[in-house]
């Protein structure tokens, strides 16, 4: 398998069950023994371990070669040898402890191309039916219901408008707080002066 599709397979793998802090290094240049390492964050031992398991599974199902997985029964840590890749999926504090990214971290893959080639090599079909999101859409109903429902909403506005303005008079009680110490001081200070010259 092409190590460019590989590597697009593990991300979305990883995206899939939600993986954390995702990153890809290429690390020809520093061994023969594989090309690229993938390192990413689960944040509990169950989560690691079905981390592993999507990219164990979506790598085969796409014709992949898995060569061994490990640590899956503790889950803190879990290696998935791809061959050409390894993945790495580490609970946050075993990473920040073992800091794989100074070793192999030299030339960080970007996402985009590794979504770009896996975005081209999909075929699309023109006689499947397009799904259309239900948020994207301003109504699912019939043209001749539009008006009403749009009518429906002006009001709505107006009413939520007519509670903000009624909201805005102050209401409850007025509580007097007494003047701090250094500014009643203030005041007999000169009471007392005048007193004085007088």
């Amino acid at each position: 398998m092409d190590i460019k599709k590989l590597q697009s397979l593990v991300i979305d793998a990883l995206e899939d069950v939600k993986a954390q802090d995702i990153k890809i290094y290429d690390t020809s240049h520093l061994t023969s023994l594989f090309d690229r390492i993938a390192i990413a964050s689960g944040t509990s031992n169950r989560q690691t371990k079905s981390l592993a398991a999507s990219v164990r599974d979506k790598v085969k199902e796409n014709g992949g070669r898995i060569v061994s997985v490990e640590g899956e029964t503790t889950g803190e840590w879990v290696l998935v040898d791809l061959g050409d890749m390894i993945v790495h999926i580490m609970q946050p504090a075993i990473r920040a402890y073992y800091r794989l990214e100074e070793i192999w971290g030299e030339k960080e893959v970007s996402f985009g191309a590794a979504k770009r080639v896996s975005t081209a090599t999909k075929t699309v079909v023109d006689d499947e039916p397009k799904k259309v999101s239900r948020h994207l859409t301003t109504s699912q109903s019939a043209p001749e219901e539009m008006p009403k429902k749009v009518a429906a909403k002006k009001v709505a506005a107006k009413k939520t408008t007519a509670r903000k303005t009624v909201a805005k008079t102050p209401v409850g009680k007025t509580i007097k707080v007494a003047a701090s110490k250094s500014a009643t001081t203030a005041k007999k200070a000169p009471a007392k002066r005048a007193t004085k010259a007088a």
